[in-house]
């Protein structure tokens, strides 16, 4: 089956579509995106224009898969956190200092948070296109193709399918927080929310429980059954090995002309 196909909810992430990216089996692009990530990271930092074809290749595949590029960028904000930190290590780290509009940056922190920003942004980048590109449950049918521990792979399943439970859950507590009057706009109001989330833990809780009891009622016994069989062609494996295999050639293009 393709990777797109079977039932089950989509996530936020998945951008619904029918384009050849979509259709490949999701082992494979699994592992393409880790290998692409591994070559990435390999990568001399001095090889400043590795990384501009890089983004290119990922360009290609975001535009074949039909993947909208605001969609994309907007995504990519899951790594601030980074590039926060990124900013600050020209300030903090030592070593020989430039001066740059009358700031002392480190050189060393300055090629440390170029490094940062560049392998995380790429690495982020094919990350949101596996997610925009293969539904969860075809993720997950992907890794227990590829024989992860069955274990980490339901735990994986279950923050998966429960993780937007829990978000409903609080959506529905701060709606009955907003008809009862409730604004938080201070300290003073610290402490309901600590109640709120004391509640919506023990409500988790309670309800993880039923699940769990429903499982074993329906004969789980520490397994998932294997529902759908997800394989791979030649020429799939083929396809999908032109970002990881691309990049290589560029990688090692890099080390030889540095």
């Amino acid at each position: 089956m393709g990777a797109g196909g079977g039932a089950g909810h989509a996530h936020r992430l998945y951008q619904h579509g029918s384009s050849p990216v979509h259709a490949l089996p999701p082992h494979c692009k699994l592992v393409a995106v880790l290998c692409f990530v591994l070559v990435v990271v390999s990568t001399p930092r001095e090889v400043m224009w590795a990384f501009g074809l890089y983004a290119v290749l990922l360009a290609a595949v975001a535009a074949v898969a039909r993947v909208r590029f605001g969609l994309w960028l907007k995504r990519l904000l899951i790594e601030v956190p980074f590039v926060a930190f990124a900013v600050l290590l020209p300030f903090v780290a030592e070593g020989p200092r430039v001066e740059w509009l009358g700031l002392s940056l480190s050189e060393p922190g300055l090629w440390g948070a170029w490094n940062v920003l560049a392998k995380g942004t790429l690495g982020v980048a094919a990350s949101v296109l596996l997610a925009a590109t293969t539904e969860l449950r075809a993720l997950l049918l992907g890794l227990q193709r590829l024989r992860l521990p069955p274990l980490l792979v339901q735990i994986a399943s279950f923050m998966l399918r429960y993780g937007d439970v829990i978000a409903d859950e609080m959506r529905r507590m701060r709606i009955a927080r907003a008809s009862r009057g409730f604004e938080a706009r201070g300290v003073r109001h610290w402490g309901v929310l600590a109640k709120s989330a004391g509640t919506l833990f023990i409500r988790s809780y309670e309800r993880g429980e039923r699940v769990h009891l429903a499982m074993l009622s329906r004969g789980y016994a520490g397994t998932m059954p294997v529902i759908d069989e997800v394989t791979a062609t030649r020429a799939q494996w083929a396809r999908t090995a032109l970002l990881p295999a691309t990049a290589l050639a560029v990688c090692l293009a890099g080390w030889l002309l540095r």
